[in-house]
């Protein structure tokens, strides 16, 4: 994404920000995404569960998961890399499956702080009405607050576990 140009419409209505400190190397914290292996260890809300389907983590690469709730509930979800600078941006489109027109994109970015990393997660949606239904109806921040709270505990127990060798 370039500068703002007085042609591109102003996306603070339609957008949500969420970021976290966590105790680990920004290298480790973005590797966590890398794979399905470390992304089913922490990938959604407290409670959920994420079943892979199909992953290749490239630019147009797709990861197809399932996402079960607490309650059983089976959440279909479809994301599609649209950039990937490692270790300091990963940019996706979110949706429910491939052509959702409800679709939102992310970029996450990694910034290291010594030897913490600090993560941010800018999400964009087609209207404000789908963020404001993404916020009231399904805890979007709350749930991505918890998401990136998981990563946290992922990677600081891998970190952990690193230094123990």
């Amino acid at each position: 994404m370039g500068p703002e140009t007085s042609t591109q419409a102003d996306t603070t209505d339609r957008e949500t920000v969420i970021s976290r400190v966590i105790n680990a190397p920004r290298n480790l914290v973005f590797q966590a995404f890398t794979e399905v292996r470390h992304l089913a260890q922490w990938w959604g809300p407290n409670g959920f569960t994420t079943t892979t389907r199909t992953f290749e983590f490239r630019v147009g690469g797709v990861w197809e998961f399932v996402m079960r709730g607490p309650d059983g509930t089976d959440y279909e979800e479809w994301i599609s890399w649209t950039e990937l600078v490692p270790p300091e941006r990963i940019a996706m489109l979110h949706g429910e499956y491939r052509g959702d027109p409800n679709a939102f994109e992310s970029v996450l970015t990694f910034t290291p702080h010594g030897e913490t990393t600090r993560i941010e997660m800018r999400t964009v949606f087609p209207t404000k009405e789908l963020r404001d239904e993404a916020i009231e109806k399904h805890g979007a921040i709350e749930g991505g607050q918890q998401t990136l709270g998981n990563l946290a505990d992922y990677v600081a127990e891998v970190a952990r576990k690193g230094t123990e060798d």
